[in-house]
C-alpha cells in the first residue's frame, strides 16, 4: 500500500497540463467518479480533520470484579495453631530463617496431624481454615487456626515480547494487573506498541490498548489477570505520513507516537519552496479501501496554513504540494481509479486466505 501511494503521488507530480480552476470547485467536483471525493479544507469542516488527542479502544476482556487466591498443586501453606506448638511444622534445613509447610500433592491435597488428608487444592485459605479449625475441635478446646500460603507455586501469568525482561510471574493473595505485570518484566522497550498489547485468556486473543489507560484513564484496560493469561506486547509498526513535491526535503513523517499536523509535517520537510510552489495546491491524500479522498488547503493566506495546524494526518497519508502553475487534477485522478480499484481487489483477496 505504502508503495503504491508514492507511485500515484509521483505519477501525478509529472503531470504539466495546467488549469486555473480547482477540482474541488463544484463543476470539477461533478466529473469525478464516485471512488474519489475532493475536500476544499474550510473554517466550516475543519472540524472533522481536528483532534486534540489520540483515539483509543476499550477491550472487549470480560472484567474479573472479585479476585480471590485459590491454593493449588505445588503450593506450600503453613498451618498455625496458637497455644499448640506440637503441631507447628518448625524450621528445617539448613536456611533456619526459611519456615517450613506442607506441600499441596498433585491429588490437591496435604496431610495434617490428628485430622490426616485435607483437600486445599481449588480452595481459598479461608475456607482450608475453617475446615481444618472444625475437624481440630475433636482434640482441642476452641482451636485458633492460621493458615497462609508460604509458596505460591501452582499458577502464574507469562510476559513475553518488547519488554526488558520477559518471564514468568507468580500470581498471589494480591491481584496482578496488567500494567503491574507489564512493569514487573522491566516496562517495555522503546519499540513497544503498548496501544496493541495481546492478551490470550482460554484459547481466545484480546486486543488491550494499555496507553488508553495511562493517557485517557479508561480503567477496564487495565485488567486484573489470571492464572494462564500470556500477555504479548508487540513490536511498533512504522506508521508514517509522507510529505512530497516542491518542498525542500521530500520524505516521511513519523505519526505513530504523537499527533501530527498537516503544517507541522510540511514545517518538519523544510517548508514549502517559494519560487516553484502553488500556494493554492497543498493536497493531502487518504486511501480507505476502495475510496480516495483528497483534501485541498489554499495556503495563499495565514488562513490556509492554520487551518493545516489542525488537520490531523492519518498512517499512510500523502502530502502533496504542487508546482505552479497547477496541474489537471481532475484528468489526473481519474486516472487513478483502475489502480484503487486493483489494491481494492488485491486486499480483498488476501483477506479470503
Amino acid at each position: 500500500m505504502k508503495r503504491i501511494l508514492l507511485l500515484i503521488v509521483l505519477a501525478i507530480s509529472g503531470c504539466s497540463e495546467a488549469f486555473t480552476t480547482f477540482p474541488t470547485e463544484e463543476k470539477k467536483q461533478a466529473e469525478l467518479t464516485g471512488d474519489v471525493n475532493i475536500v476544499r479544507i474550510s473554517s466550516k469542516n475543519i472540524g472533522g480533520f481536528h483532534k486534540t488527542r489520540r483515539s483509543y479502544q476499550r477491550t472487549s476482556l470480560p472484567k474479573v470484579t472479585d479476585w480471590s487466591y485459590l491454593i493449588g498443586v505445588g503450593d506450600v501453606i503453613s498451618v498455625s495453631v496458637f497455644d499448640h506448638p506440637e503441631l507447628n511444622l518448625p524450621s528445617s534445613g539448613a536456611n533456619q530463617s526459611q519456615p517450613s509447610g506442607f506441600r499441596v500433592q498433585s491429588n490437591g491435597a496435604i496431610h495434617y496431624p490428628f485430622i490426616g488428608e485435607v483437600q486445599t487444592a481449588d480452595r481459598s485459605v479461608q475456607s482450608v481454615r475453617q475446615e481444618i479449625s472444625q475437624k481440630l475441635r475433636a482434640y482441642i478446646t476452641d482451636p485458633q487456626v492460621d493458615v497462609r500460603v508460604l509458596e505460591f507455586n501452582s499458577q502464574g501469568v507469562v510476559v513475553s515480547g518488547e519488554v526488558e525482561l520477559p518471564n514468568r510471574q507468580p500470581l498471589t493473595t494480591v491481584p496482578l494487573t496488567l500494567l503491574q505485570a507489564v512493569n514487573a518484566a522491566g516496562g517495555w522497550t522503546e519499540f513497544a506498541e503498548i496501544s496493541k498489547v495481546t492478551l490470550r485468556r482460554n484459547n481466545k486473543a484480546y486486543s488491550v490498548d494499555l496507553r488508553g489507560f495511562l493517557e485517557a484513564n479508561i480503567s477496564e484496560n487495565n485488567p486484573v489477570l489470571i492464572a494462564g493469561d500470556v500477555v504479548h506486547v508487540p513490536l511498533r509498526e512504522n506508521e508514517e505520513a509522507f510529505v512530497m513535491g516542491e518542498v525542500l526535503r521530500n520524505g516521511a513523517v513519523d505519526v505513530s507516537s504523537e499527533l501530527v499536523s498537516v503544517t507541522a509535517a510540511i514545517n518538519e520537510a523544510g517548508g514549502a519552496r517559494n519560487v516553484r510552489s502553488d500556494a493554492r495546491g497543498v493536497f493531502v491524500f487518504r486511501q480507505a479501501g476502495s475510496k480516495m479522498s483528497v483534501y485541498q488547503f489554499d495556503t495563499t493566506s495565514p488562513e490556509g496554513w492554520l487551518l493545516g495546524t489542525k488537520f490531523t494526518l492519518a498512517p499512510q497519508d500523502v502530502i502533496f504540494v504542487t508546482r505552479s502553475p497547477l496541474q489537471h487534477w481532475n484528468d489526473t485522478i481519474t486516472q487513478l481509479l483502475p489502480t484503487v480499484s486493483a489494491i481494492s481487489s488485491l486486499e480483498t483477496l488476501q483477506a479470503n486466505f
